[in-house]
């Protein structure tokens, strides 16, 4: 656990410090520094979506994703819980929600390759070179997402430790399915979710992309499950 708890340290170092940037910039440039943040948000989504080997694993993850998020209703509970803490923190003014600042540090710093790899690696061998790697590139990014996006990314830092963590704790069982391929799929649906964030940031759009979050845990599923599905078709031709 010791790369998943420098990662933390990392993202709340960096995040205190990009707390202390935004309290001086002025609403027009932080208007502007938003925009930027969304249009390299988009350029990380775009990057990380090409990743797929199958598009009909994409898009079965992404609807089922959306189908059981809307239901259960993430959005909604996630703003539930953020709107007590931010009625504390938010100042006048401010535009960006503490959930949306949550949920936008939580996909960039969560969803990738570095992240499952480098947890499985960890919790396997304990070699966390992986991890302490991320962690010096999170350090960097929740500075520069803190001062646009606010105290939401510091609390991300919890998000960090929770997923991580599990991952780390459950490599023993997640190896055998978490092969490359499943990865890529994964990464791939949670980079969509990071354009959906882009587009959001820019004011294009107002996407609940929490209620897209249960697509992350669909693609790999699906991965493992497309075999079956094709011996079973064998079987039957």
């Amino acid at each position: 656990m010791i790369g998943v708890i420098v990662n933390v340290i990392t993202v709340l170092i960096g995040s205190c410090i990009g707390l202390l940037f935004k309290k001086g910039i002025p609403e027009k440039i932080s208007k502007a520094a938003m925009t930027g943040l969304g249009a390299c948000t988009l350029y990380i989504g775009i990057s990380g979506s090409l990743s797929a080997e199958n598009v009909l694993i994409l898009i079965a993850a992404i609807v089922l994703g959306a189908i059981v998020g809307t239901l259960l209703d993430i959005d909604g509970a996630i703003n539930t819980l953020a709107g007590k803490v931010e009625a504390r923190f938010k100042k006048d003014g401010e535009t960006i929600s503490l959930a949306e600042g949550l949920v936008t540090a939580t996909l960039l710093f969560c969803v990738g390759s570095m992240t499952v790899t480098g947890s499985i690696q960890a919790g396997l061998t304990g070699d966390n070179s992986i991890l302490i790697t991320k962690a010096t590139l999170d350090l960097v990014s929740s500075m520069m997402l803190a001062s646009s996006l606010g105290v939401g990314v510091l609390l991300a830092s919890v998000s960090v430790f929770v997923i991580q963590g599990g991952l780390v704790l459950l490599a023993g069982l997640l190896a055998p399915f978490m092969s490359t391929g499943a990865i890529q799929e994964m990464t791939c649906a949670g980079s969509l979710l990071i354009i959906m964030i882009g587009t959001n940031l820019m004011g294009i759009t107002k996407i609940k992309v929490a209620d897209f979050l249960p697509a992350i845990l669909f693609a790999p599923v699906i991965y493992n499950l497309v075999p079956l599905f094709e011996q079973l078709l064998n079987l039957f031709a």
